[in-house]
């Protein structure tokens, strides 16, 4: 047979079209199925290591019985891997499969291993909520140190094998083998293994959120059908005979400043025994500081809708449909809402009020300076900015009502905690700088940490000044709540976002502040003594939305009083 010259000039055309994969190699081509049972054994052991530290740990695994179970485990995760791979073993997609699943591996240890976090739907949730600035802080040295070694090194290897892919016919027929086959040996470990492990899953449950990467995967399928499951139009709406309470005598228009604030651990401000002075400036106003409040969530994408939810945490998370919230309530009511931004968003809660951010400022007034919003980042304090001239622009007959303004804070979050106060107002030296928390001296990181609570401290009291300057036409208020807490290295466990069944107190516990001048007290009826005897009452995020409403002087069919914080302290009218 004769050749086109031009493929005579190119004899590695030839070895092209003639080899098992794409180069030529002087091994043999493996099959692709061997390939998969390696980095199925690799992710099982060192791509795991997060799950295998904490396994040791177990005091209930120990012993011989507690190795081979250990073994047995890790049989059943490479041989979940195994099938999974078994599926994707094809020219076109095993190589590339092969890497997503050990750059993905990698990413997950590297973060469960250094914050003692778990891969679970409400934390894929809250990676897709991350902003380009909360990625940056992530990004460290010990992050690419766990891409080379857990993905680099065997991807290196991966890709310089020769694969002998077959015909598809005998691919596909080989492809199920390996699929039926793992499963087989998933099976046989399990049955082996069975009353180790239902045992361990039922007083561990974290461990089946470290399974490194199928955690991951399964928990981007439930996010995806839940986001597909999800019903189509616009949510179904609350508070439509929502309407402003008559004022009574001596009432002026109510205004309510609501700061959401953010990663804010009640146990670390001195208004509720924290040995650290945090926060002096609001304990010299005379506030009311809440001691004993859970959230709803441990991150800011469960907690933020739950929050501002009629329906509470339990219904909340197990409703059918989507509802508007209440925002869109005080807009039904006819009164001014205005939403300001310093975080990654809203995570769709104020996507049909007013909103905005405090680089964009209102019309006719200036930008924060540089000071505020260094390196194109705004402090907490840049949303106090031009407060006035965003009051002013909001429609007259909609202030005449009612106000309420909500700043939603970057406050304490993590893990580049020291970013969240400027030079000139950090109390604690010296502090954490790292984003490595494991890596930090923990006294530094704790006075990182607290730095971003005085921070806030001032904030807050720099909010009770600008409320005050407005007593002559409104009765105002101010409300804290922070959406969730945060771990600093307790039982090795760092930042936030454990699932609520596991998480501990300190992601759970959050601080909640009422500044009422007597101005509000009085034209609220509201009883001071009364209040400061309920400090240590058991809150939640549920009553939020309720205790809104009231200080709003809004009536709706959603309201219950049970709900409202402040209720029992209000003389009937």
């Amino acid at each position: 047979m004769l050749l086109p010259h031009s493929l005579t000039r190119a004899p590695f055309l030839l070895r092209w079209r003639n080899a098992p994969d794409t180069e030529p190699h002087a091994a043999p081509p493996r099959s692709p199925l061997a390939l998969a049972g390696w980095v199925a054994l690799w992710i099982a052991g060192p791509a795991n290591w997060p799950l295998w530290k904490a396994f040791a740990g177990l005091p209930d695994v120990t012993g011989t019985r507690g190795l081979l179970f250990g073994i047995a485990f890790g049989l059943m995760i490479a041989a979940a891997m195994a099938a999974l791979l078994s599926l994707l073993a094809w020219r076109s997609t095993f190589k590339p499969a092969l890497t997503v699943v050990l750059l993905t591996a990698a990413v997950s240890a590297h973060f469960m291993g250094s914050y003692g976090i778990v891969i679970d739907p409400t934390m894929i949730l809250n990676v897709l909520g991350t902003d380009v600035r909360e990625t940056r802080d992530l990004l460290s040295l010990r992050l690419l140190e766990s891409l080379l070694l857990l993905a680099a090194l065997p991807l290196w290897w991966l890709w310089r094998q020769p694969v002998d892919y077959q015909r598809w016919p005998a691919r596909a027929i080989r492809n199920l083998s390996g699929f039926v086959g793992a499963l087989v040996v998933l099976a046989a470990m399990t049955l082996l293994c069975f009353q180790d492990l239902s045992g361990t899953m039922r007083n561990h449950k974290e461990l089946r959120y470290l399974v490194n990467p199928l955690n991951g995967f399964y928990s981007v399928g439930r996010v995806a059908y839940a986001k597909q499951a999800k019903p189509a139009g616009p949510p179904l709406p609350i508070g439509l005979d929502a309407r402003p309470l008559a004022p009574l005598a001596g009432q002026r228009t109510p205004l309510l400043l609501l700061v959401v604030g953010e990663t804010a651990r009640a146990d670390h401000f001195a208004l509720n025994g924290y040995p650290r002075d945090t926060d002096p400036e609001l304990r010299a106003l005379d506030v009311l500081s809440f001691r004993n409040v859970t959230s709803c969530g441990t991150n800011t994408a469960a907690s933020l809708p739950c929050m501002v939810s009629h329906l509470g945490r339990t219904a909340h998370e197990a409703r059918s449909h989507n509802y508007e919230n209440l925002l869109d309530l005080l807009q039904h009511a006819g009164l001014a809402v205005l939403w300001i931004e310093n975080q990654a968003g809203c995570k769709e809660v104020c996507d049909r009020v007013p909103h905005t951010r405090p680089e964009q400022p209102a019309p006719g007034a200036t930008p924060p300076d540089a000071r505020l919003c260094p390196n194109g980042e705004c402090l907490d304090e840049a949303m106090l900015h031009g407060l006035d001239a965003r009051l002013a622009a909001l429609p007259a007959t909609q202030r005449a009502r009612g106000v309420v303004l909500v700043i939603h804070q970057m406050g304490s979050h993590g893990p580049a905690y020291s970013q969240r106060s400027p030079a000139d107002l950090k109390r604690f030296t010296p502090e954490c700088t790292s984003t490595v928390l494991q890596q930090c001296d923990h006294q530094r990181l704790v006075n990182a940490y607290d730095n971003s609570i005085a921070y806030t401290d001032h904030v807050l009291a720099q909010s009770v000044r600008w409320l005050r300057q407005q007593t002559a036409s409104y009765d105002p208020a101010m409300l804290y709540l922070s959406d969730h807490g945060e771990s600093l290295g307790e039982n090795n466990l760092y930042l936030h976002g454990l699932p609520y069944a596991i998480a501990p107190r300190e992601q759970k516990h959050v601080p909640m502040i009422a500044w009422l001048p007597p101005q509000r007290l009085q034209a609220d009826r509201l009883d001071l003594g009364c209040l400061r005897g309920r400090l240590d009452t058991a809150l939640s995020h549920d009553n939020l939305f309720h205790t809104v409403l009231g200080l709003a002087r809004v009536q709706a069919g959603e309201y219950q009083p049970a709900l409202d914080a402040l209720a029992p302290c209000r003389a009937a009218s």
